[in-house]
C-alpha cells in the first residue's frame, strides 16, 4: 500500500528545480544582477530543506543506494575544498550540495516506484519552458542573440541554450513515455511535446536531441515485448526516421553542423582543446585523488562542459568513481526490474545523464542532471510493505487453550 504524497513534497521540488536553474548566462530583458540571482536560488533551497523537514519530522528515509553514493561525495568534495584552492565559494558549494542531498534524503520516504515525481518534473519543467516561451514572445531579439549565434536562451530568466534543451528533451521523452503507457491522453500530452520540440528546436541543442532520441529508443526498446503501443510507436518512429533521412537530409544536416566549419565541429567547438589542457595540467597526488575543490566547472576560465573531466579536476579519481557507481547502480537495478512503465521511464533518464555528460558538466555538484537522477532512483524503488491496522489500541490479553471451548448446556 502506497503512501498518500504531500502536497507539499511538490512545492519543495519545484524549490529544488529553482535551484539548480543557475545564475549564469544570457542577457534578459529586465538586467537581474547576478547576486539577486544566487539569493533567490540559495534561498529556494533553504526553504526547500526546510519544507520537506517539516513534512518529514520523523525522519523516515528509505534505503536508496544513489542517495547514499551522492553522500559519500560530499567526502572529496569537502576534503579538497578544505585547502581553499577555489577560494571559500569552494565550502559554500560544499554546503549546498549537503542541503541538496539532505533535501533528497529527506524526500525518498515517497520514493515508491510510482509516477509522482515525474509529473512533478514534466509539470515544473514545462513552466521554466513556458517563461522562455513567454520571453521569446515578448522580445524575439534577446531571446535569438547573435551572442549565441541566434539560438533560444531565456530573456526573462538567464538560462542558456543547453539548458533549455536538456529540459525540453527530457520532458518530451517522459511525455512520451506516459502516453504510451496510457498514464495520460494525447490531447495533454500535445500540449506538452510539441511547443517543447519547437524550443528544442531553436536551441539548436545537438546533445539534447541524441539524448532523447536515444534515450527513447532505449526506454521503449525495454517495453517492446510487453507493450503493444510501444511496438506500433518504434515501427512508426523508424519509418517516420527514414523517410525524414531521405527527404529532408540536407536540411537536418544544416540544423546539425549550426554553420559550424569541420575543424570546429570535430573539436566539440572548442571543448576538446580545454579538456586536452585540464589533462595535461600538473597535479598533485592529493589533487588527482580529491580534486582541487567544487567551482564552477571552468578550467583557465573556459567552461569545462564534461561531467567526468569537470569531477576529475575538482573532486578527483573518488569523485569519479563514485559518479561512475551512482550510473552503473541505477542502470543495473534498472536492467534487473521486470518491465514496466516505470521502469522504462527510469531508463530514459539514465540513459539520458549518461549521454550529456560526454558534452555537458554537472554530474558532481547539484544540478538539473541530479535531479534526473533521483527521479530515476524513485522510479525503481521498491513500495514500502503495508503495515496491517491495528484492530484497537489496548494490546490483546492471550486466552487459555481451555477457555476457547465452547459451553455445553
Amino acid at each position: 500500500m502506497r503512501e498518500e504524497t504531500p502536497r507539499t513534497v511538490g512545492i519543495v521540488w519545484g524549490l529544488l528545480v529553482l535551484n539548480t536553474l543557475g545564475s549564469a548566462g544570457a542577457k534578459t530583458i529586465v538586467p537581474l544582477p547576478r547576486s539577486l540571482i544566487q539569493m533567490v536560488t540559495m534561498g529556494a533551497l533553504v526553504a526547500a530543506f526546510a519544507l520537506a523537514l517539516a513534512v518529514n519530522l520523523r525522519l523516515r528515509v528509505r534505503a536508496s543506494a544513489c542517495v547514499f553514493l551522492l553522500t559519500l561525495l560530499l567526502v572529496p568534495s569537502m576534503l579538497s575544498s578544505a585547502h581553499l584552492e577555489s577560494g571559500f565559494g569552494a565550502l559554500f558549494r560544499c554546503a549546498r550540495l549537503a542541503l541538496f542531498v539532505g533535501t533528497l534524503w529527506l524526500l525518498s520516504r515517497w520514493w515508491d516506484g510510482g509516477l509522482t515525481f515525474v509529473r512533478h518534473h514534466i509539470r515544473l519543467y514545462f513552466a521554466v519552458l513556458g517563461s522562455v516561451a513567454a520571453g521569446l514572445v515578448v522580445s524575439p531579439g534577446a531571446a535569438l542573440p547573435d551572442l549565441y549565434g541566434g539560438r533560444l536562451v531565456g530573456a526573462l530568466w538567464p538560462l542558456t541554450p543547453p539548458q533549455i534543451g536538456q529540459y525540453a528533451a527530457v520532458i518530451i521523452g517522459l511525455t512520451v513515455l506516459l502516453v504510451l503507457g496510457r498514464r495520460t491522453d494525447r490531447t495533454s500530452a500535445a500540449v506538452v511535446i510539441v511547443p517543447s520540440l519547437v524550443l528544442l528546436a531553436l536551441t539548436h541543442t545537438r546533445t539534447a536531441t541524441l539524448g532523447l532520441l536515444i534515450g527513447l529508443a532505449l526506454a521503449i526498446g525495454s517495453l517492446v515485448l510487453t507493450s503493444a503501443a510501444a511496438r506500433r510507436f518504434f515501427a512508426w518512429a523508424v519509418l517516420c526516421a527514414a523517410v525524414a533521412a531521405v527527404a529532408l537530409g540536407s536540411v537536418l544536416q544544416a540544423w546539425f553542423l549550426r554553420g559550424q566549419s569541420k575543424e570546429n565541429f570535430s573539436s566539440l567547438t572548442g571543448r576538446a582543446k580545454v579538456w586536452d589542457a585540464l589533462l595535461a595540467a600538473p597535479r598533485t597526488p592529493s589533487e588527482r585523488l580529491f580534486g582541487t575543490g567544487l567551482g564552477d566547472k571552468s578550467f583557465g576560465g573556459l567552461p569545462i562542459d564534461n561531467s567526468w573531466l569537470a569531477v576529475y579536476h575538482e573532486q578527483g579519481l573518488t569523485g569519479v568513481a563514485l559518479v561512475a557507481a551512482v550510473l552503473v547502480v541505477l542502470g543495473g537495478v534498472a536492467l534487473l526490474r521486470p518491465p514496466s512503465l516505470s521502469r522504462a521511464c527510469a531508463i530514459f533518464l539514465i540513459s539520458y545523464c549518461a549521454i550529456a555528460s560526454y558534452t555537458e558538466a554537472g554530474l558532481g555538484d547539484a544540478s538539473p542532471y541530479l535531479l534526473h537522477l533521483a527521479v530515476a532512483a524513485s522510479l525503481l524503488a521498491t513500495p514500502a510493505a503495508a503495515t496491517p491496522p491495528a484492530t484497537s489500541g489496548v494490546p490483546r490479553r492471550r486466552v487459555p487453550r481451555w477457555a476457547q471451548r465452547s459451553e455445553v448446556t
